[in-house]
């Protein structure tokens, strides 16, 4: 009978960890797919398509080179207005991307981006949150920094 009720002990344990296991893992896809289609889109001169990963909400917040933007609609006008033709764009890579769940409905990622140009290849890090809303998740927080000429962020 002991064995009986450790055996079945172990199956539920397995069954818990490999559901729960499951289900980490289709976030990190959902996630990973996020970011993807941004890359995607941006490689293809489709900034509203890029945007589509970011919270569409005035709270949503965006941070570089020091300076803070706020909401959507601001974050995309300044998007239209720097890279403003093919050429600007280059080529977007995102890589060695870190993903960590936060809870069931925050993840945080970290990564490297990197611009691909003709006359330049402006690179740097990233730090993202990212809220799971009704049916995808969204960018909510983007802090993103360029690497200087000698090798540091600014």
């Amino acid at each position: 009978m002991f064995k009986k009720v450790i055996s079945v002990l172990f199956l539920l344990v397995c069954f818990i960890s490999t559901t729960c296991s499951q289900q980490s893992n289709s976030w990190l896809i959902e996630i990973r797919s996020v970011l993807m289609k941004q890359q995607d889109a941006w490689n293809k001169g489709d900034i509203e398509g890029y945007m589509e990963g970011y919270w569409k909400s005035d709270s949503l917040l965006f941070t570089s080179g020091g300076n803070i933007q706020r909401g959507w609609n601001a974050t995309y006008e300044k998007y239209k207005k720097s890279y403003d033709t093919k050429a600007k764009m280059g080529k977007l890579d995102f890589s060695k991307l870190e993903i960590i769940l936060l809870s069931e409905e925050s993840a945080w990622i970290f990564g490297y981006w990197e611009l691909k140009r003709e006359k330049d290849n402006p690179k740097g890090v990233f730090t993202l949150i990212l809220k799971k809303f009704k049916d995808d998740w969204k960018v909510i927080h983007d802090h993103t920094s360029m690497q200087s000429a000698t090798g540091g962020s600014k």
